[in-house]
């Protein structure tokens, strides 16, 4: 290589190498702030106190079934986007990705005219023992509508990436078509599919616009069974209402720590996504 260009490379890589240091900087500034603020005796007191383990336990249970409703929706329409063309496809992917940058509040304030206890969805949702508003079906329906779009998305461009020659030679060798997609076509796109649904669960739980509006207090109903309490984002606003800025400061601690461990594993997932995929179907 000539100096000259080794010269260039060296200076990109160095430019590439400053401002993602200067980019790393800039997100953990305000996470050192929050965890300079707090302590581990708070920590370890708002990880014990009943009123936050019923919070976060409503949240990660809401979250949970929300993101199984993302994949089993949200893979199928990436798939769909991604091989099969057809007229309007393009208002149709409009459409599904609008919820992303819609203001939190408008979406909340949608669903909530949606499923309100007097509406027809409603009134039907709740005589089949699904109602929406305060509980955590309504904390699920505000997850879902704001994050499935990140996973279509994900697994649009996922298996776009796919080779269609490795998915016919599969074929020709005599797999049948959900054979071939599950063997060749979803391993190869697991991992755009895993970050979809990274970013669409840590988009779920830190909702809060629209939980203000559907669920911002939710009652017992269906798989939850505690005490009345509300999702984790509103817990938190609501202890920084009340002044409690210590112990606000205390949860979102908790909330960085969990998320930020279920994210590794994800990344780690993600990055080991063939081998994931086999270990799943071993499990299976």
């Amino acid at each position: 290589m000539p100096p000259r260009s080794r010269t260039h490379l060296s200076a990109g890589l160095g430019l590439q190498i400053t401002l993602a240091a200067a980019l790393v900087v800039l997100l953990f500034l305000p996470l050192l702030a929050l965890f300079r603020a707090t302590s581990w005796g708070e920590l370890v007191q708002a990880a014990g106190d009943p009123a936050v383990r019923a919070s976060l336990g409503l949240t990660l249970l809401a979250s949970a079934i929300s993101l199984g409703l993302v994949l089993l929706f949200g893979i199928p329409t990436g798939y769909l986007f991604a091989r099969r063309p057809f007229r309007g496809k393009l208002l149709v992917e409009s459409f599904i990705t609008l919820p992303t940058v819609l203001p939190h509040v408008i979406g909340g304030l949608a669903i909530l005219l949606l499923v309100a206890p007097d509406s027809p969805l409603g009134s039907a949702l709740a005589r089949y023992g699904f109602p929406p508003v305060e509980t955590i079906w309504g904390v699920v329906m505000v997850m879902f509508y704001v994050s499935v779009a990140y996973t279509v998305l994900a697994s649009e461009v996922a298996f776009r990436a796919i080779d269609r020659g490795v998915v016919e030679a599969a074929r020709s060798l005599g797999a049948s078509p959900s054979e071939a997609f599950a063997s060749v076509v979803l391993p190869g796109a697991l991992r755009g599919i895993l970050a979809g649904a990274l970013l669409s669960w840590g988009r779920g739980i830190s909702e809060i616009g629209g939980f203000l509006l559907v669920a911002y207090a939710v009652y017992p109903t269906g798989p939850y069974a505690g005490p009345v309490t509300s999702p984790l984002s509103v817990f938190i606003f609501n202890l920084y209402q009340i002044g409690d800025l210590s112990g606000a400061v205390a949860v979102s601690a908790l909330l960085v720590l969990l998320a930020f461990a279920i994210f590794a594993g994800a990344r780690w997932a993600a990055l080991h996504g063939s081998e994931t995929w086999r270990w799943v179907r071993s499990v299976g």
